[in-house]
């Protein structure tokens, strides 16, 4: 099973005109971890911007990850799926995908994190830890909740909600390792320059957290 410990910054974005270029410059910038999530045109268009991401994510030698159905992940080449509750399984995914595998798992409660550890997930996502039009009629879960199902995983758990390069530095000193990132990316009218200083801003964070002994 894939280890995501060392891959900090993950962007969900969903189909767009210009995603050759967009994830290039984004993927320059130092994201390296690409979900395509795209909750409102149909199969066949997804199928399309995917086939268009997957070459470019494997250039820079970062996953890509499709969302919601294993299958098409399996269609276009991916390197996993991110499901959420009411999806299908995780165990449903890893026997069409395999155990080699990226499988995401996402969690907005302690009870479902809880019987998330369960499963045979590669990574959790625990949020929207502050409430998001990315996620629209969900409430924020608050940071503490992130802070302890990371505490708790033996699996990286990527945080959700409004991260971006002005708060980044203060949820790595609350204990948290590993962010997902949406709007900073996706309605930047530079989104290499704002993926470069939001990395750098993760990047100099991450460089005073003390290295556990192994």
């Amino acid at each position: 099973m894939p280890q995501l410990s060392d891959r900090h910054l993950y962007l969900c974005v969903p189909v767009r005109e210009d995603i050759q270029s967009f994830l290039r410059g984004v993927l320059r910038g130092g994201v390296d971890i690409v979900q395509l999530r795209e909750k409102e045109l149909g199969v066949d268009v997804q199928r399309s911007c995917a086939e268009l991401m997957v070459p470019i994510c494997r250039d820079f030698g970062v996953p890509f990850i499709m969302n919601d159905s294993p299958e098409l992940a399996l269609a276009v080449g991916a390197d996993g799926v991110h499901v959420g509750q009411d999806d299908v399984t995780v165990k449903m995914c890893r026997e069409l995908l395999g155990s080699d595998a990226i499988v995401g798992l996402s969690t907005h409660s302690r009870d479902e994190f809880d019987a998330a550890l369960d499963q045979p997930a590669t990574y959790f996502s625990a949020g929207p830890i502050a409430q998001t039009p990315t996620k629209p009629g969900r409430s924020g879960t608050g940071v503490s909740y992130a802070v302890q199902s990371q505490a708790r995983s033996d699996r990286p758990v990527f945080v959700t909600g409004g991260v971006n390069s002005h708060n980044v530095a203060e949820l790595v000193a609350d204990g948290l390792r590993h962010f997902v990132v949406v709007r900073a990316l996706t309605e930047s009218p530079n989104p290499e320059e704002s993926a470069r200083s939001l990395r750098r801003a993760l990047d100099e964070a991450l460089s005073t957290v003390p290295v556990e002994p192994t």
